[in-house]
């Protein structure tokens, strides 16, 4: 694929970052009236009380921390879903195909939810793997969030092996990738309402 053609392809895009940097931030890699339609969804379903307080860790480990993690979340079900949420579907389905060719990185399937932070909440510095799993190859995140600024905060901070930590603004419509098993990432507190679909392309299970 020439140049030219990556910057015009948002699964060029992330393929090619991901081979070279092992982090992906690519702008606009749904059209602009799915991620409408997605963040619409959240909302009224949060508004229907189907969103639970998101907890650390799992099993009988897991916790409820609003200090270290306040967000609230719904996970996906591709057995009952919105039209916006089938696009969203088959858009990953794409990725993880474009991704196994271009790095043969082993992706089998993902798993996501809906992520929604009141103003103020966070989530602290973390990795997205469990101790006793590995199943979780490759993070990812996509912003839902309308005409979001610098001045509302919220940023996704990513820490990297020997380099300065990134942060990257939840700007609708932009997904962020990145190995699970490398990089240590939290979010910082918004000044308003930041909402996104995060989610786990996972390796095959034995």
């Amino acid at each position: 694929m020439t140049p030219a053609a990556i910057v015009d392809d948002p699964m060029a895009r992330v393929c090619a970052a991901i081979a070279a940097e092992r982090i992906a931030v690519v702008p606009d890699f749904i059209p602009a009236p799915i991620v409408a339609s997605l963040a619409a969804v959240a909302r009224s379903r949060d508004a229907a009380g189907e969103f639970c307080a998101a907890g650390i860790g799992r099993g009988a480990s897991r916790l409820e921390r609003s200090a270290i993690r306040g967000d609230r979340t719904l996970w996906l079900d591709t057995q009952v879903s919105t039209p916006a949420e089938r696009a969203l579907t088959l858009a990953l389905e794409r990725l993880r195909i474009a991704l196994n060719e271009a790095t043969f990185i082993g992706l089998f399937s993902f798993e996501g939810h809906y992520a929604l932070y009141p103003p103020g909440a966070l989530y602290r510095r973390h990795l997205d793997r469990f101790r006793d799993d590995d199943a979780r190859l490759l993070s990812c995140v996509l912003y839902l969030n309308e005409t979001w600024t610098a001045a509302d905060g919220g940023a996704l901070r990513l820490y990297s092996p020997g380099e300065e930590p990134r942060d990257v603004l939840p700007v609708g419509g932009t997904l962020v990738c990145f190995l699970a098993d490398r990089h240590e990432h939290e979010v910082l507190p918004a000044r308003r309402e930041r909402l996104a679909i995060a989610g786990w392309f996972r390796r095959r299970e034995p």
